[in-house]
């Protein structure tokens, strides 16, 4: 073998050991950045079960919320009777959805991940975001697991009860339990004729937004915020269930929840609530324009041979 070729296959060699350090090195770090960061500050990020999982259901809910190792977080469980000190629900209740909440810094904001969205059946993000805002919860991520099929209210009994035991402080029931209220109406409008999830929740969110500006000083004002956004967001409500809606505007004020401090995390929520309406009618128009091409292509063909 000639000295050239040696030299040649010699500096392949080398490039091949040189890019196969550099790529060992690479995924050795990117695997040192799968694991999260501890924020010192606020403690260990919380995950709560639900009492009627399985051990085996609560293998896979741990697996659902990335929970890989059990020493670095905190875990506990949600029981019938935090239901009844929460939100004044039924004790003997079957409490499946679980959460894992990590608390963030002032202005982070309010994240909420679905990760099993196909079991949480009657509540969105916007409608757990809403109802976490009511309740004086900011600036947390938070991930909501089912490994069945439920409606997804009871999730809240275990953020509640998550951000209780996290903070060292707890939340005002009072709050709790109008956010649950809150959260209640949101499920049961989404269920009325020619409403759906997303306009819920930009109704609500955008009575909000009012709120912060206006500040209501009477239940006539409050009225009117809602009779507003009613006509500009074009929902029609039976008087029964507009009634309902001031109402629970009118605990919110007599509690004086000031939404203020949230104004800019309602924007957001505002905006994800807008695109994905917009999405929704895009979607449906492509697939109008769709049905009509197929439409006109067969009245053609049936044209051309009647």
């Amino acid at each position: 073998m000639s000295f050239k070729r040696l030299t040649r296959m010699a500096a392949i060699t080398a490039i091949f050991l040189f890019s196969m350090s550099v790529s060992g090195n690479a995924l050795a770090s990117e695997g040192n950045n799968d694991e999260e960061s501890i924020n010192e500050k606020f403690g260990l990020p919380i995950a709560v079960y639900g009492e009627a999982l399985s051990p085996a259901q609560k293998d896979e809910v741990r697996k659902l919320l990335k929970v890989n190792d059990t020493s670095k977080v905190k875990e506990i469980t949600v029981t019938g009777e935090d239901l009844v000190t929460y939100i004044k629900g039924d004790r003997h209740s079957n409490m499946y959805s679980s959460a894992k909440i990590t608390r963030k810094d002032a202005g982070e904001g309010l994240v909420i991940n679905q990760v099993t969205p196909e079991n949480i059946t009657e509540v969105t993000d916007e409608m757990y975001a809403n109802a976490l805002l009511t309740a004086g919860i900011q600036d947390a991520v938070v991930d909501v697991a089912s490994p069945v099929k439920v409606s997804g209210h009871s999730a809240l009994v275990g953020i509640y009860k998550a951000y209780d035991e996290g903070k060292g402080t707890e939340l005002n029931k009072e709050r709790t339990e109008v956010a649950n209220e809150e959260l209640n109406l949101a499920t049961d409008l989404a269920k009325k004729e020619g409403m759906d999830q997303d306009k819920v929740s930009e109704l609500l969110t955008e009575i909000k937004k009012e709120i912060a500006e206006q500040n209501p000083a009477t239940k006539e004002e409050v009225e009117q915020i809602i009779d507003e956004k009613l006509k500009t967001l074009e929902i029609q409500l039976s008087q029964e269930d507009r009634q309902l809606l001031i109402d629970l505007f009118e605990k919110m004020r007599d509690l004086n929840i000031n939404f203020d401090n949230v104004q800019s995390q309602l924007e957001d929520l505002s905006k994800d609530i807008q695109q994905r309406i917009e999405e929704a009618v895009g979607d449906k128009g492509f697939l109008d324009s769709v049905s009509n091409f197929f439409k006109e292509l067969i009245d053609g063909i049936k044209s051309i041979f009647s």
